[in-house]
């Protein structure tokens, strides 16, 4: 563990396309952006501005077509599958719905969160995940099935699933959507506090405003541009005077 430091996502000319032929249409425009290690990042903007293409296209779940992106020190555009399932294995993923296995507990899903990196033993992932439970509040209810938790207890089941493996970057997508004011806020404290004792970057994606606060750095994309970029508090106070 510790603070990593550096740059862990740089973006630069970024662009993309949905479609073929006629019905192509582009999603995102020149986009330019880094992503300094240990901070806490909230990509913000209305439905359908590009933040989830964005997303995926970090996560490795998607192809760069045009642009670079260097994730964690690595060229994207044009990598191996190899180098893109070695990224893949250094993130930590977070859900709206939370993508639990319905079928295990909540100590059994989180242990799947390690078991991926393929080289730890199951005495190691099972003491992992049950420190990793506690840390986010769930040491009452590590054998619960997700059907007897709440919305807010499978976020920080799926918060715990994500960090178990000690990544260097979680990917947040829209994580607070389905949760009120009090749960979402309590997801996200334990994103940033539990992130920033393990040296994790994070860059949640949101359209939440109940969140923005909380966020070191705010980026905001309107139709595939980043229309703004700025500390988070800042950008905060001048959303919320905006409203008034």
């Amino acid at each position: 563990m510790g603070k990593r430091n550096g740059d862990v996502i740089e973006v630069a000319g970024l662009n993309h396309w949905f479609g073929i032929g006629d019905a192509r249409k582009q999603a995102l425009y020149d986009l330019n952006f880094t992503i300094e290690a240990g901070s806490f990042t909230v990509l913000m903007g209305p439905s359908g501005s590009g933040k989830t293409t964005v997303l995926t296209l970090l996560g490795c779940l998607r192809s760069v077509q045009d642009g670079s992106v260097r994730l964690l020190g690595q060229e994207l555009n044009g990598a191996g599958e190899t180098t893109l399932m070695a990224l893949r294995q250094r993130l930590g993923f977070i859900f709206q719905a939370h993508n639990l296995h319905e079928s295990l507990t909540a100590l059994q899903n989180v242990i799947m969160g390690i078991q991926v990196h393929g080289d730890v033993s199951d005495e190691l992932a099972h003491k992992a995940a049950i420190h990793v439970l506690n840390l986010v509040g769930l040491s009452d209810r590590m054998n619960y099935l997700p059907a007897n938790l709440s919305g807010g207890q499978k976020q920080r089941v799926a918060v715990a699933r994500a960090l178990v493996g000690n990544p260097a970057l979680v990917l947040a997508d829209e994580p607070t959507a389905a949760l009120d004011g009090d749960s979402a806020a309590e997801v996200v404290d334990l994103l940033k506090r539990l992130g920033s004792a393990r040296g994790t970057t994070t860059l949640l994606v949101t359209h939440d405003n109940r969140i923005l606060e909380q966020a070191d750095r705010i980026l905001v994309l309107e139709d595939g541009r980043i229309v703004s970029d700025g500390v988070g508090s800042e950008v905060f106070s001048a959303r919320v005077q905006g409203r008034s």
